[in-house]
């Protein structure tokens, strides 16, 4: 493959402001994100996170015990700190096309942290996650568990809305994820319940369904993931909420609430 100059001298700044960004979150090792398929000019396929999910859960996620890389070492920026990166950041033209950045609202301190997958243009306009049609049904999951939306958390996989609200890219999983890994490391939840097929294999670095992995928790560095339906499929599909309130009930059974059974 033969690079153009052009390309290579915008290749070497993107690499150089991913450094930036990850000093000034405080890492002591970071991982750079790929982004050969940009200079190929070959676009990822939408919609699969294969052969890019496994790394992210060895090296991002899960980490390398043996170098103390995990989700229990983190940096000391603040959520405030964070949040203010977040709202400035341009690593990936989803950053030209949005109205605002989503970066995930709710209690900081909570033990239950729900993850999407990107915002849609409801969110994308108030700048707050899961305010639309699936957002509303997704209250009332959380209501159902017998809380509100204040008592937990709710973000995504990727802060900006992707163009017609197509599935994200690898590489903007990639580029967008150390945000989310520095809001789970930061809350410490005891359950993350992933939503949907994108959140549920990026966080698991996995390219199975979300019909196979749900019902059961896997464990990252002692947080527990349930994986679960996202909820604008239960608005497509709402034959499938038995499976859903199934799944909702293993998370309140783990956090140690009752659980009504008929």
């Amino acid at each position: 493959m033969q690079v153009r100059p052009k390309e290579l001298k915008h290749f070497i700044h993107e690499i150089k402001e991913w450094v930036s960004l990850q000093k000034k979150l405080g890492k002591k090792r970071f991982y750079l994100p790929s982004r050969s398929s940009k200079i190929d000019s070959k676009p990822s396929s939408a919609g699969s996170v294969r052969g890019y999910s496994s790394a992210v859960k060895a090296d991002q996620i899960a980490g390398d015990r043996s170098k103390n890389d995990s989700l229990a070492a983190f940096s000391d920026i603040s959520f405030s700190e964070l949040r203010d990166i977040a709202l400035k950041c341009v690593k990936c033209p989803l950053s030209e096309g949005r109205t605002q950045v989503v970066f995930g609202s709710g209690n900081e301190k909570t033990q239950l942290v729900f993850v999407g997958e990107a915002p849609g243009f409801d969110e994308d306009r108030q700048g707050k996650p899961f305010v639309g049609r699936a957002g509303q049904l997704l209250t009332k999951m959380i209501e159902a568990m017998g809380f509100k939306r204040e008592d937990v958390y709710i973000a995504n996989i990727i802060k900006c809305r992707p163009p017609n609200n197509r599935t994200p890219r690898p590489e903007e999983i990639e580029t967008c994820l150390p945000y989310l890994i520095e809001q789970l490391g930061k809350i410490k939840p005891k359950v993350v319940c992933a939503l949907g097929n994108v959140a549920a294999q990026t966080l698991l670095g996995t390219d199975k369904t979300i019909s196979k992995l749900r019902g059961l928790f896997h464990e990252i560095d002692g947080i527990k993931i349930m994986p679960t339906f996202h909820p604008a499929f239960l608005l497509r599909n709402p034959e499938y909420k038995r499976e859903v309130w199934h799944d909702l009930q293993l998370i309140m059974k783990e956090l140690g609430l009752k659980v009504e059974t008929k």
